[in-house]
């Protein structure tokens, strides 16, 4: 019998609650793995400030915690927000969940919760949430992009292989989900393309990732994309392109045209403010807050930037068509149809890690031909290696 949960996220199947407290008392701490200075941070901190603003909390009764590593130093950050009054307490980075989840334990009266965490379903704990928006769908769209300048380069003759590359911070799922969604937009324009993966081992670090987009360039990628926090890869690329190279960059978490603005084709975002609002609103208000939560296109939770100068004509068309389409459901990312795995078109899978041996081996995530990501729990889990993607070991 199938166990898929097909609405868990948005009707919040699973949902604790906290003590309502008065909007003008109300304070949430904000745990930041780096700062301003990185992308993601950045649209983290632009995310808990729009929800604020549109919450009609003040500045003040906002806490940020800036440059706070994955480490015991990120329980007793948790502990001192909790200590000056935060009900709800928000981490951004995936090796924070284990240390809010102790400090969850510490006090049952505040809210945690652990951005891009995938455990909160199991914790066996009321006061903690994870979440994570639908990356993927702006991931395939923006693939989109990159394929409409890949088909271009093409066709005008200014590039003969339709090689493409990313730049990657871990082998995670989260990551992997992301660069087969953009690969597969890839695929959508040109279906022959294929893709190398160099991975930095880090999530923030712009000599590392300009590194690895030098490394791409030099095998002959001329597209790349990325999922690593800084700007060192488009910033690479761009220096490339101005000594003549073919090569054009596909950025995340921020608009990359300030540091690239020739080579910039888009980036992928996340709208957190479209996550954040709901889930601290129910806070306030001590109604039930879900214990996973994730959206995308239909609910304004992913988007792209707006295109670069370079970008081939039609592409805004094409753009609008796809995100038409996820919205209305006829275009699924992951439709199993459109990709292999050694040579076949993948038939089963699972979604949670019930045994914690890091292979999924619970609840079906494969249904009628299409695997439903990020449905099940608001984290990715989608972490097949499709045929046309090559994982590049580091030397």
């Amino acid at each position: 019998m199938k166990k898929f949960l097909s609405l868990f996220l948005v009707l919040a199947v699973l949902l604790t609650a906290v003590c309502a407290v008065s909007a003008d008392d109300f304070k949430v701490g904000v745990i930041l793995v780096h700062d301003e200075n990185s992308g993601y941070d950045q649209a983290h901190i632009e995310g808990v400030q729009g929800a604020a603003e549109r919450l009609g909390l003040s500045a003040d009764q906002i806490i940020f915690k800036y440059n706070i590593p994955e480490s015991e130093e990120c329980f007793d950050s948790a502990v001192d927000l909790a200590e000056q009054g935060c009900k709800l307490i928000i981490s951004d980075s995936y090796g924070h969940q284990a240390y809010m989840m102790e400090a969850a334990r510490e006090y049952p009266d505040v809210h945690f919760i652990a951005s891009t965490g995938d455990t909160a379903w199991k914790e066996g704990i009321d006061n903690v949430s994870n979440m994570f928006p639908h990356t993927f769908e702006s991931r395939y769209v923006s693939g989109v992009v990159a394929g409409m300048k890949l088909k271009e380069l093409l066709d005008s003759g200014a590039a003969t292989d339709p090689h493409v590359g990313y730049v990657g911070a871990y082998p995670y799922a989260e990551v992997v989900s992301g660069y087969t969604g953009f690969f597969l937009g890839i695929r959508s324009i040109v279906p022959d393309a294929y893709m190398e993966v160099q991975y930095t081992n880090s999530w923030y670090d712009p000599n590392a990732e300009a590194a690895a987009a030098e490394a791409l360039m030099s095998r002959g990628c001329v597209i790349i994309g990325q999922h690593a926090d800084s700007t060192g890869a488009p910033s690479a690329i761009q220096a490339a392109q101005d000594k003549g190279a073919v090569v054009y960059s596909v950025g995340y978490n921020i608009d990359m045209r300030a540091v690239a603005p020739t080579a910039a084709l888009t980036s992928a975002q996340n709208c957190w403010v479209e996550l954040y609002t709901p889930m601290i609103e129910a806070a306030m208000k001590g109604e039930p807050v879900p214990t996973d939560y994730s959206v995308g296109y239909a609910h304004d939770g992913v988007k792209i930037s707006d295109l670069g100068e370079s970008c081939a004509p039609g592409t805004q068309e094409a753009v609008d068509a796809a995100i038409a389409a996820i919205k209305d459901g006829t275009l699924n990312v992951f439709d199993c149809s459109t990709f292999t795995v050694n040579g076949e078109h993948p038939t089963q899978a699972f979604a949670l890690d019930t045994d914690g041996d890091w292979a999924a081996d619970s609840e079906e995530a494969i249904i009628d031909g299409v695997f439903h990501e990020s449905e099940v729990i608001s984290a990715p889990y989608f972490s097949f290696r499709i045929d046309g993607i090559t994982e590049l070991t580091n030397e």
